[in-house]
């Protein structure tokens, strides 16, 4: 279970942002869905501890990562939380497999454990990344650097894995094919995910939950296997449907939308 009540205020200049964002779920995949400029990423950044909310809480299995009226706040190192960020941050002067490794090691701990090492073996295995765990991330496809990134975010065993636009830097053409990818990942390793998508197709194929935003808000919740929604505020977000789509998948659609 991921229960999350953020609060707080980001400025820059003369423009100010205010976020104030609740939802609280246990199922296997949730997506937080939503225009540009939502709120987001935000939340993201503030449930792995790279932003301090002014007010709220973060719980994550009965694990309180933050919580303002106790004073507690996790440093991001100790929330065991996967972060997989929308260009995939991978460090270009190193391999694959070191990439993979980055977050077992430390400037006071160089060498990998042997239970580490074997970690990092397996996940390269998993990603079919064990015939190029010497390149560097420039010679890799698009698909091949998300893999690399998903590999690492998983290396440190995390309780729950933040995908933050994962088919944004993907062609098109590709995203059906690296969608079904990632649900047999996230089937294989029994991690809840959370997803930040603007592309209703993402949630439609992977989503259980949809928390839909607008500025900075949690809008409505919508369950995609109940066919159900809960809607928060009235405005709505108009995407066209796909001239191929069967009737449950435009019926869902409609509730993303607040239909």
């Amino acid at each position: 279970m991921i229960d999350v009540d953020l609060q707080l205020t980001v400025t820059d200049g003369a423009r100010r942002f205010d976020l104030a964002a609740r939802f609280a779920t246990d199922v296997p995949f949730a997506a937080l869905y939503g225009p540009s400029g939502a709120g987001k990423s935000l939340t993201f950044q503030a449930i792995a501890g790279l932003l301090h909310p002014s007010a709220g809480h973060v719980r994550l299995d009965g694990r309180t990562l933050f919580d303002s009226a106790q004073g507690i706040d996790l440093p991001a190192s100790e929330r065991r939380i996967g972060y997989l960020f929308q260009n995939y941050a991978l460090f270009p002067h190193l391999t694959v497999r070191e990439n993979v490794a980055f977050g077992l090691t430390s400037w006071r701990r160089r060498r990998l454990a042997p239970e580490d090492a074997e970690r990092v073996d397996v996940l390269l295995r998993s990603f079919d990344l064990g015939a190029m765990a010497d390149s560097r991330p420039r010679t890799l496809s698009g698909g091949q650097q998300q893999r690399v990134a998903l590999a690492r975010a998983l290396a440190c065993r995390p309780q729950v894995l933040l995908l933050d636009e994962p088919f944004a830097a993907l062609n098109p053409m590709l995203r059906s094919a690296v969608r079904r990818d990632l649900a047999a990942m996230q089937r294989e390793w029994d991690i809840p995910v959370l997803m930040i998508t603007h592309d209703i197709d993402d949630v439609l194929d992977l989503a259980d939950v949809a928390f839909v935003y607008e500025a900075g808000q949690v809008a409505q919740e919508v369950d995609l296997q109940g066919g159900t929604s809960r809607p928060l505020m009235a405005q709505k977000l108009g995407v066209p449907a796909r001239q191929d789509e069967t009737p449950e998948r435009s019926r869902l659609r409609r509730l993303l939308l607040g239909g």
